[in-house]
């Protein structure tokens, strides 16, 4: 078998000289400084600050131009350079519409991208930093990256080069390219702590460029795998995707996004609530902008209301299905009282319904819907699943996420794992057999491929299909860990006291570090530079809450990124970044919009709020990818010494 596989080996490398000459290249990659991570959750559609966040590098680029140009560049000077660097194409519009001299400014500005483009090119090999580049202009960067001004033959070879690029007329598509390039050098590889989708209006656009970054993995969130859910076809899934974004008067994603058809939905709840207020579920305007007036919201109230009893309808039939769920309690339209116009709750206690215009609940059969609700339901379940981009939207998220990630001494999830009463690992059943830790989330995350994947055993998939609800809302869910979702209470009972969500033991036992330690090696992270990286659940740094927990094991980096939570966290939140010499947590203030950032020139104020230092400089040897390398580098020697002794045959 190691010959055969040798063989296949020399397939790619088919001589000592192409082998020896991967070991050396291999070798000498293994000993550079590792690359740049960045580290972002609870995104929430926000796609412009997003977008910003990944052109201005978390702040880093903003840091090198000080850093290369410091008092030789006026700080306007240093901002328009900054601007054109993160919106290149809208800022040359602007700045050839004011500058006098054109051709000078190309050539200054030539200069000093070609400094900041050095400079983050430097701990990169040329190979690396050649496949960065766009193929049009390659080979001309590269020529200006590796050549000096101070000697006074290259200096001239350089100005003819910038001459050349002006009088062709492709400065413009030139300075493009430098741009685009230097934030895809700054950050080498995209961490998503879960969580792109609901509540902001571009979830959508997020999703496509993620698809389009080059290096980038997820990790699902509870929002995501709602999605996902109602993709794959689960119908309680779809409800309460609809549900939320009509909550939050954001539809941009489900109709512009995705193209799924919300007529039939608005008819019914015209029809069934064209009398009713309902004010109770009139949407929460996050968005000053948002072009609705009292008429439209009126509607998207009325929407709202019937998307939810239909919620409830579509979720009886899980919790009916799959008693092992153990969710009887979220069962309440039958514990209605018409008459009195109360519930009786699982705890006994009976509440005074805050709307009692229920005209689609039977009491007789509550949880049946009606033809016009059925025909909905119908029609709004072939949009989703018809829906071409979110399919591939869908496959992708498949494709680079999981449930959770080892990564270069981190452990990435986005909630919980889920632990009982005395911090131990939860026991937990499913299907007959019992799992915990990472066992657990191992079998989570393969019921969630089974979901979509395994349509030859059909008993399986829908249980994977309904086990997606259940993520998004059960007591045992990684990805919820709360005692129950209090929608029905939220919307139809005054006593907040019933809206109580209960978080897992999980949350209270991940401030103590031996918990934390304790699951780090349950996932062979038993380092002392080892941390969990989490998100979900938002910081409120406006309360004076801290992002690091358990003596600096755990970081939560919900920062608030969507609008919904910045009066909660005080901030608009945060990056982590890992290079070659440790862990910043930056924290970002509110983004207003990419036009006026473009105008004023006025970037997010990002800072550093958290720094860690590891005990030397992390070298690419050190990381996963160069645990490989030297994987393959152990292999192309016993390949080398195959040609050697004639056991393969060298094409030397």
């Amino acid at each position: 078998m190691e010959l055969k596989y040798l063989q296949l080996l020399s397939n790619e490398f088919p001589s000592i000289t192409k082998a020896s000459t991967e070991i050396i290249n291999l070798s000498a990659i293994t000993h550079l400084p590792k690359g740049t991570e960045h580290f972002l959750a609870d995104i929430h559609g926000e796609a412009e600050a997003f977008t910003h966040v990944l052109r201005n590098g978390s702040g880093t680029i903003k840091k090198k131009v000080e850093e290369i140009f410091g008092q030789t560049l006026r700080d306007s000077d240093k901002r328009e350079l900054c601007t054109l660097i993160y919106y290149p194409k809208e800022k040359l519009q602007l700045i050839k519409k004011s500058e006098e001299n054109i051709k000078e400014w190309y050539i200054v500005t030539l200069n000093q991208l070609i400094k900041v483009l050095q400079t983050v090119t430097m701990k990169y090999t040329r190979s690396k930093v050649r496949k960065s580049l766009p193929p049009d202009f390659e080979y001309i960067i590269q020529e200006l990256l590796h050549e000096s001004t101070v000697n006074p033959h290259k200096s001239a070879y350089i100005n003819v080069i910038f001459e050349s690029i002006i009088s062709t007329g492709v400065a413009d598509d030139f300075i493009i390219a430098i741009c685009e390039a230097i934030p895809r050098l700054v950050i080498d590889r995209l961490h998503i702590v879960g969580d792109v989708y609901d509540r902001g209006d571009g979830a959508h656009i997020v999703m496509d460029t993620l698809m389009g970054y080059h290096d980038v993995d997820f990790q699902w969130g509870n929002h995501d795998i709602l999605w996902m859910g109602a993709a794959v076809g689960n119908r309680a899934c779809m409800a309460n995707v609809i549900r939320i974004a009509l909550r939050y008067a954001n539809l941009s994603t489900l109709e512009d996004g995705y193209g799924i058809n919300l007529l039939p939905l608005a008819s019914l709840a015209m029809e069934v609530y064209g009398n009713d207020p309902c004010e109770l579920f009139k949407p929460r305007i996050v968005q000053e902008d948002k072009p609705y007036d009292d008429r439209s919201l009126d509607l998207l109230g009325r929407m709202q209301k019937a998307i939810a009893v239909i919620q409830f309808k579509l979720e009886q039939e899980i919790i009916a299905r799959r008693p092992e769920f153990e969710m009887a309690d979220r069962l309440l339209l039958h514990r209605i009282d018409f008459d009195e116009g109360t519930v009786t709750l699982h705890n006994g206690k009976k509440y005074a319904l805050l709307d009692k215009n229920l005209p689609t609940v039977d009491p007789g059969d509550p949880y049946k819907l009606t033809p016009l609700e059925q025909d909905v339901v119908n029609k709004i379940a072939h949009s989703f699943t018809q829906s071409e981009k979110l399919i591939r939207h869908l496959e992708y998220l498949y494709a680079q996420g999981s449930i959770y990630l080892v990564a270069n001494k981190n452990l990435l999830y986005h909630a919980s794992i889920p632990l009982d009463k005395k911090g131990k690992f939860k026991k937990i059943k499913l299907r007959g057999k019992t799992y915990s830790g990472r066992s657990f989330m191992d079998k989570v995350d393969q019921l969630v491929r089974t979901a979509y994947f395994n349509k030859e055993d059909v008993e399986l998939n829908r249980y994977a299909k309904d086990y997606m609800w259940y993520l998004w809302c059960g007591k045992d869910s990684p990805l919820f860990d709360k005692s129950v979702m209090t929608t029905f209470e939220r919307y139809f009972i005054a006593d907040k006291e019933t809206h109580l969500e209960e978080k897992g033991y999980y949350f209270e036992y991940r401030e103590k570090r031996e918990t934390c330690e304790m699951i780090l090696q349950e996932f062979g992270l038993d380092d002392p530079d080892a941390h969990i990286i989490n998100g979900h659940v938002p910081v409120k740094a406006i309360k004076g809450e801290e992002p690091m927990r358990a003596d600096g094991k755990l970081l939560v980096i919900d920062g608030g990124f969507s609008k919904a939570f910045h009066p909660t966290t005080g901030i608009a939140g945060y990056t982590l970044i890992f290079n070659s010499q440790g862990l910043q947590l930056v924290q970002h203030e509110p983004f207003t919009s990419a036009k006026e950032m473009i105008e004023k020139e006025d970037d997010i104020h990002s800072v550093t709020v958290i720094k860690e230092f590891i005990s030397h400089r992390m070298l690419v040897k050190e990381t996963d990818d160069g645990k490989k390398m030297a994987d393959k580098i152990a292999d192309l020697q016993q390949l080398l010494s195959a040609f050697r002794t004639g056991l393969i045959k060298s094409q030397d």
